[in-house]
């Protein structure tokens, strides 16, 4: 993770303040970096996170599914036999 401070010097307790409230205020996701801009007694912090993988959901014959490596030979079958439309 990396973190930036400018403006102004912070001591190691006050990043390490600064990184745990980050990580408890956006659960389930990784921090990467951290910016923080020291004003006088004021203080600007910009996270930034790990992308999240996105998965794909289809709506196929009534299911919502994600992945079709579950399905049964025919039911792939069926699927790749199928015309898509606004692919």
């Amino acid at each position: 993770m990396t973190v930036n401070v400018t403006g102004g010097k912070l001591s190691e307790a006050e990043i390490n303040a600064y990184v745990k409230r980050a990580t408890e205020k956006n659960a389930g996701k990784k921090l990467s970096a951290i910016d923080i801009n020291v004003d006088g007694d004021y203080v600007d912090l910009k996270y930034t996170f790990e992308p999240v993988p996105f998965n794909r959901i289809r709506r196929v014959t009534g299911y919502l599914v994600g992945t079709l490596d579950r399905w049964n030979d025919a039911k792939q079958a069926e699927e790749k036999d199928r015309v898509k439309h606004g692919v």
